[in-house]
């Protein structure tokens, strides 16, 4: 179970990648902005991938009745997340050092990768809630009032991955460094699990050929 105990420990270690590096990035490019304006998101905020792209896509969005991108203390999840990450690095280090120990057997990594991956798409979902209500719940006051074709009203909710067209601008979301850490991580202590199933299979078969 050494193997497997290092492992677990390195993977759970590189979602610490999370609290350094951006999740996720929205991008809108137009005609008039030879650079695209973008957003970087954090699990514990947002930051503009250029200086003013914060205030500049906050102006745009004035004038269709969005509201302004929420701050840290706007938004329940920017103090959650952390929270949570940082307890799941803890537990699989934990459930790690157990295993190189043989204190515990591969079933607690299994446990510990299948809760990650639960809160991984309750996290993606939330995010995806959040751009439906950013986009779509307007105030009705806004200076520019479009609509759909069948006459209802236009949403500007971003793609949750890939492209999308809104009025003159493309909109690409991707995730980040911060989220290709997290996968490879998880790929980790998958991979911890299965070297742990193979230690305890291979320590049943010594046992019964073992003489009594």
């Amino acid at each position: 179970m050494k193997k497997a105990g290092l492992l677990m420990i390195l993977g759970s270690l590189l979602l610490m990648g999370l609290f350094v590096f951006p999740l996720w990035n929205i991008e809108l490019g137009a005609p008039q902005y030879p650079e695209p304006l973008g957003i970087n998101i954090y699990i514990n905020g947002l930051k503009g991938q250029s200086e003013f792209d914060i205030q500049n896509i906050d102006g745009l969005n004035h004038y269709i009745g969005m509201k302004t991108l929420p701050k840290p203390e706007d938004m329940w999840e920017f103090t959650v997340f952390p929270l949570v990450i940082g307890s799941m690095v803890f537990l699989g280090a934990l459930f790690g050092l157990l295993g190189y120990l043989n204190k515990i057997s591969f079933h607690w990594f299994i446990g510990w990768f299948v809760l990650m991956s639960i809160l991984g798409v309750l996290g993606m979902y939330d995010f995806n809630a959040w751009m439906i209500d950013y986009g779509t719940n307007l105030d009705p006051k806004a200076i520019m009032k479009l609509q759909n074709p069948d006459g209802t009203p236009m949403s500007y909710k971003p793609p949750l991955l890939g492209h999308q067209k809104m009025l003159n601008f493309d909109a690409y979301s991707y995730p980040r460094l911060g989220a290709y850490l997290m996968f490879v991580g998880m790929c980790m202590t998958l991979a911890a699990s299965y070297l742990g199933w193979k230690f305890k299979k291979s320590t049943k078969t010594k046992k019964v050929l073992s003489p009594a």
